[in-house]
């Protein structure tokens, strides 16, 4: 199989499970996970038809990033782990930082942002499961609320809803309590109707779990192995 036969085959699951839930597939983007994959899969996710791409380290994307800065459309989002001291270059070559979880990095990124004279999308990431060894805000955290009514002061950044990493387990139905919890996280938020704050994005459900994610009302699927194949590994 190839990564654009690849491509379809999401497609055509990214359909089937809209149809379940009573969607409209088109309201459901598909995220290309090309993190420890060249530029060469980027560039052929692309001619397949693919213009949303999921980065986790920004060193790792720095070194692609110059056989890829020409594509017309292609949108690149950080979404793994982002620390502070990097929030500048992230700002520079990310078009969207999908994971905030703190108001520390979201001054860092607005002030990066506006000193590129750009607006900066970017998503809270939630750690629905509560686990220790993942980023993220728990959905209770007073921090949580902090972030958001912070975001009117952050001119350079545009909050734009939700990510979450459930945690992980063999049967993809295991995951929709937690993608559940946030979509009705989500729902919270939208309904408090806070200046700045958006919530049209809910980024949850990866290759092995999306369908269930979608089910949920998922907006943005982050598929990597399913697209690309089992991840290649640094010596």
């Amino acid at each position: 199989m190839t990564i654009r036969d690849n491509v379809v085959e999401i497609g055509k699951r990214v359909v089937m499970a809209a149809r379940r839930a009573g969607r409209n597939p088109d309201s459901i983007a598909v995220m290309a996970v090309s993190k420890t994959f060249p530029a060469r899969a980027i560039l052929d996710a692309y001619d397949a038809g693919l213009r949303i791409f999921g980065e986790n380290r920004v060193q790792e994307f720095a070194e692609k990033h110059p056989d890829v800065q020409s594509l017309a459309s292609a949108d690149f989002h950080l979404i793994g782990h982002l620390q502070s001291n990097k929030a500048a270059k992230a700002a520079e070559l990310f078009h969207a930082v999908d994971s905030v979880d703190s108001l520390k990095l979201a001054e860092k990124l607005n002030d990066s942002a506006g000193k590129l004279g750009k607006i900066l999308r970017v998503l809270i990431e939630v750690n629905v499961g509560g686990e220790e060894a993942k980023s993220g805000l728990a959905p209770d955290s007073p921090d949580l609320d902090v972030l958001l009514r912070a975001a009117p002061g952050f001119p350079h950044l545009a909050i734009r809803g939700l990510m979450t990493i459930p945690p992980f387990t063999e049967d993809p139905e295991g995951a929709r309590p937690y993608f559940r919890k946030l979509r009705q996280l989500r729902d919270a938020i939208a309904a408090r109707n806070l200046p700045r704050v958006h919530m049209d994005v809910l980024s949850m459900g990866m290759s092995h779990d999306f369908e269930v994610a979608i089910e949920e009302g998922s907006t943005c699927v982050r598929v990597g192995t399913a697209i690309f194949g089992s991840r290649q590994k640094k010596a």
